[in-house]
């Protein structure tokens, strides 16, 4: 809000991690691997500006866990207040059901009316620059391409990348 942004856009990414054969979740599944991604890794929630670079990052959640659960955890929260304020949030279809000021696509039927088109590939175009965010991180730190070391370092990691991209920009803001 004191940015006076018009929107933040916020996505999840998965930060590959080295197999691990640990904790089983309560569905008897390994906790760090993700069906969706078909390999092993942490999720974490990435808040970017309207330009497309990172102003946050979450703390790491096991692969498995969904974006959804993630960003009810640790991010939506701290959004609420911003979005009941004025300043929506922009993602994509997994956030469906998110609450307030949370703005998403919808899934649409093949019959949808011309203006639930055109405010879908709005949002969604105007949602892409967090896709830019997240391979910004993931890019520009080799060591977030591959984490060896144990998962639960991820969130020190991600966020020490973090950290390190705003002082390579310039701007040395807080990654928490």
């Amino acid at each position: 809000r004191t940015e006076q942004w018009p929107f933040v856009a916020l996505d999840g990414t998965l930060v590959p991690i080295a197999q691990l054969h640990g904790p089983r979740n309560p569905t008897g599944a390994e906790s760090w691997y993700s069906g969706k991604h078909h390999r092993h890794g942490a999720n974490i929630q990435v808040l970017c500006d309207p330009t497309g670079y990172p102003v946050w990052v979450s703390a790491a959640s096991p692969g498995s866990t969904h974006d959804i659960t993630a960003a009810r955890r640790f991010v939506l929260p701290a959004l609420y207040p911003a979005a009941a304020a004025g300043t929506p949030t922009l993602t994509d279809k997994g956030y469906q059901g998110a609450g307030i000021g949370i703005r998403h696509p919808r899934r649409l039927t093949r019959a949808a009316h011309v203006d639930d088109l055109s405010r879908d590939k709005i949002l969604i175009s105007l949602r892409a620059v967090a896709e830019r965010g997240n391979a910004l991180l993931k890019n520009t730190w080799r060591a977030l391409r591959l984490i060896t070391l144990d998962p639960n370092r991820t969130t020190e990691i991600t966020a020490a990348a973090l950290v390190l991209l705003h002082l390579q920009r310039g701007t040395a803001k807080s990654a928490w």
